[in-house]
């Protein structure tokens, strides 16, 4: 007698930022239309030929995955996880009928860049009935961290003595009111403006395709940003940057005060600034924690709403930002 088995695995996105891509539509000199997702050498060149540029939404790239080993009636299953740091992930069954999982199903995994070892494995209750299970899992980026309290001082993300003003500090009314924005501050900076790395760290993502910005809602997932994990497991986010100006990429380990990406006006913004807070990964959920900026006397000052910031050196304040 054949036993039928089915397996079915589901994967719940968490809310991360959409990617971008842009599509070049030109017109040669035959008069035919073509589209492509890279630039033209006519528009490298800046010939007279015109060139129109699109700005394209595509799905998050997936980065985690579920997968299965083993043998088709005790199949094991482990992650893999193509960030450069760790991420957390919760697995279940949407279906369960005559199996068994050891251990037991739901349950979190912390799981460590590249391919985990295997997490668990399926068994058949009754191994002469048919059977039948369904598998969801979800994931967020980061080390679970539920006591979290921050022994390190942040460098202003900009140059040396380059100095800008914060427009909206911790609990700003404007779009500092959800938990993964509350502790975050906007910096006012031209666009083209140098931003440094505040605290050493690996790049765990850095998306600047998007072009477009406003005070439209739509905007909200179209913030060109990097993300940089630190070691006590907390990770900078530097967002609204310019496009296609990222001087950093996932997986590159960088040092304080290094040069990283160029200020913008992109995602959901009422102007030109940088965008900047600190988040753990708590319960789940993405949240901001409070942080300090270092002052050119090296003492550590919580940011303000619309007090002067002063870029510092890393030489002149050691390993306070390490």
């Amino acid at each position: 007698m054949r036993i039928s088995l089915s397996i079915f695995i589901l994967l719940l996105l968490c809310s991360f930022n959409a990617a971008g891509k842009k599509l070049y539509k030109f017109q040669d000199e035959q008069g035919i239309w073509h589209y492509t997702d890279k630039p033209t050498a006519s528009e490298q060149k800046q010939t007279e030929l015109k060139v129109e540029v699109r700005q394209l939404k595509v799905a998050p790239k997936q980065m985690v995955w579920l997968l299965q080993s083993g043998e088709e009636r005790h199949p094991q299953y482990y992650i893999r996880n193509d960030y450069a740091g760790p991420v957390e992930v919760e697995i279940d069954f949407t279906e369960q009928d005559n199996v068994q999982a050891t251990p037991d199903l739901p349950r979190l995994f912390v799981i460590e860049p590249g391919a985990s070892d295997t997490l668990f494995k399926i068994d058949g209750i009754d191994e002469h009935k048919s059977w039948r299970l369904g598998l969801k899992y979800r994931y967020i980026i980061g080390r679970p961290l539920t006591h979290y309290s921050s022994t390190s001082s942040y460098l202003p993300p900009m140059a040396p003595n380059a100095s800008f003003q914060i427009s909206q500090a911790f609990g700003g009314s404007f779009s500092h009111t959800d938990e993964q924005n509350k502790y975050a501050v906007d910096i006012v900076m031209p666009i083209g403006t140098p931003v440094h790395a505040a605290r050493s760290g690996i790049v765990l993502e850095a998306e600047d395709d998007f072009y477009k910005g406003g005070t439209n809602k739509a905007y909200s997932s179209e913030a060109n940003n990097i993300r940089i994990l630190h070691d006590d497991g907390s990770m900078a986010i530097y967002a609204h940057l310019e496009l296609e100006k990222a001087q950093v990429y996932p997986g590159l380990a960088v040092t304080a005060g290094q040069l990283i990406g160029y200020s913008g006006n992109t995602g959901f913004t009422s102007g030109p600034h940088l965008h900047f807070a600190v988040q753990i990964n708590r319960g789940m959920r993405l949240v901001s924690v409070p942080f300090t900026f270092i002052n050119q006397a090296g003492q550590a000052e919580e940011p303000t709403a619309n007090a002067w910031l002063k870029g510092v050196a890393p030489s002149q304040v050691g390993s306070a930002v390490e």
